[in-house]
């Protein structure tokens, strides 16, 4: 028996084992180990424990239910789980490659001739039948080119998958503070709405105590431009609680009902993230394993790119049977088969292969830079939550404080004003002063819980790695 086979068989067998796909490293993160400290940061606890979901961070059941709907409902997200769905089937197509496609054709034909064409005068008719099995045009990925685009493509499945989860993370913390946006222009209304039944009330006490010949026209004026203002912050309050609703209700992706319970805006509807949270967690959040997962496409591209230097060999091989009559198809003697392997080599392609291959190491080098950019921007937006997290304390300890000190001066500024010790124009001051205050500290809450659900989201949601990432991972 010739070894020339078999020597044929352990070349190809060596070769198909061929990756050109450059050794990939992880590229350092470009930020510190530990997130800022100072004034503005809360000190470090000594443990950090894992992490929840979502439903472990809001305690708002009413917020609870809506975000379910809106993982369920929302058109964007469903657009990234469709798109999701797509690079799957890319990269089935893709790896399709991999493997020799086996075809089976049977074809047959009848002719007439006419006999001008036979040659003996007389017509003919002429039939042949043929069934065939075999491979068409087979790559044999001795450099490893089809096995390069097969792991570039499942990467790029992998990163449209982290594309998926950064949309709902993202979809989650967009209906949380559309939700409290809602529920805080909800308060203010109601502080607007009793704001100016006491405007009212002041300006007919003004307006008698003008006509009892007490007071000026001047007082009289002030107290009307009270209630005007009043009025106009209640209708402006009216509008964006509209907006908020059908923004909420854009954003769920169903009907929202205006009447759901509420929870006061005071009360602890937000989880607090734990202070002391390493900063290498920034590299769970789905964004910066996105752009990690394009990385490593791009490098595997190159690998692809490296291979189409070297021959190509692909193969054509098929058996098969024909006859004249169908019934004699099948019989001894009308057997065959065809083999055509055909080799491409390269020689001359005026530089293209090589414009290629800078081209895949430059979208490598690209890779890189938006890789070191997405940490180095979520390593900026936690450590701005940080600090909004621990500031905003302090300013609403000092917001509670005015609120306090200016209604003790409101009530003050009433009695006096009641008894006459002082004019109408000090108690006008100190209700708006007591709105203004009460406002203040409905905003300031209102953006202390927005900054605890920006902190949660910039951390990626949980901070603890999902099951779901390592069961993609082991895919490769």
């Amino acid at each position: 028996m010739s070894k020339f086979p078999l020597a044929v068989a352990t070349v190809a067998l060596v070769l198909g084992g061929c990756s050109l796909i450059p050794d990939y490293r992880q590229p350092a993160a470009p930020i510190a180990p530990q997130y800022p400290q100072g004034p503005a940061y809360a000190a470090a606890s000594p443990s950090v424990e894992a992490g929840a979901d979502w439903q472990a961070l809001f305690h708002d059941p009413e917020l609870q239910t809506l975000i379910r709907r809106a993982l369920v409902n929302n058109r964007d997200l469903r657009v990234a789980a469709l798109n999701v769905e797509a690079f799957q089937a890319q990269y089935r197509i893709q790896r399709a490659d991999l493997f020799p496609a086996v075809s089976a054709n049977a074809a047959g034909s009848r002719q007439r001739l006419p006999g001008k064409v036979t040659g003996t005068g007389q017509a003919a008719i002429k039939s042949s039948y043929s069934a065939t099995l075999g491979v068409s045009a087979y790559e044999l990925d001795f450099f490893g080119r089809v096995r390069s685009l097969t792991q570039q493509t499942l990467l790029s499945y992998l990163a449209t998958e982290q594309a998926r989860h950064s949309a709902q993370l993202s979809l989650v913390a967009n209906v949380a503070n559309a939700y409290l946006t809602w529920r805080a222009d909800q308060e203010l209304l109601a502080l607007t709405a009793k704001t100016l039944v006491a405007d009212e009330q002041s300006l007919r006490l003004t307006q008698r105590s003008a006509d009892a010949g007490k007071v000026s026209a001047l007082d009289v004026s002030q107290a009307q431009t009270s209630v005007e203002t009043a009025r106009a912050n209640l209708a402006r309050y009216q509008r964006q609680i509209a907006h908020d609703l059908n923004n909420l209700t854009l954003l769920v992706g169903a009907p929202v009902d205006d009447a759901l319970p509420a929870r006061p805006l005071a009360s602890d509807l937000v989880a607090r993230v734990p202070p002391g949270l390493p900063s290498d967690l920034l590299q769970r959040r789905p964004d910066i394993l996105q752009a990690e997962y394009q990385l490593q496409a791009a490098n595997a591209n190159i690998g692809a790119a490296r291979a189409a230097f070297f021959p190509s060999i692909s193969l054509t091989a098929n058996a098969g049977t024909s006859s004249l009559e169908l019934a004699g198809l099948f019989k001894g003697g009308s057997g065959g088969w065809t083999f055509k392997p055909q080799i491409n080599l390269p020689i001359f392609n005026a530089g293209s292969l090589r414009a290629s291959l800078d081209y895949a190491k430059l979208q490598k080098d690209i890779g890189v830079a938006q890789y070191e950019k997405s940490i180095q921007a979520a390593f900026q937006e936690v450590a701005d939550g940080l600090a909004a997290r621990q500031t905003y304390n302090h300013q609403l300890d000092a917001q509670r404080d005015l609120v306090a000190a200016t209604q003790d001066y409101y009530r003050m500024a009433e009695h006096r004003y009641r008894t006459g010790a002082d004019s109408n124009l000090v108690f006008l001051d100190a209700q708006r002063s007591l709105f203004s205050a009460q406002q203040g500290l409905i905003n300031d809450r209102l953006a202390q819980l927005i900054a605890e659900v920006n902190l949660y989201t910039a951390l990626g949601g949980a901070w603890q790695e999902p099951a779901d990432l390592a069961l993609a991972q082991g895919l490769r």
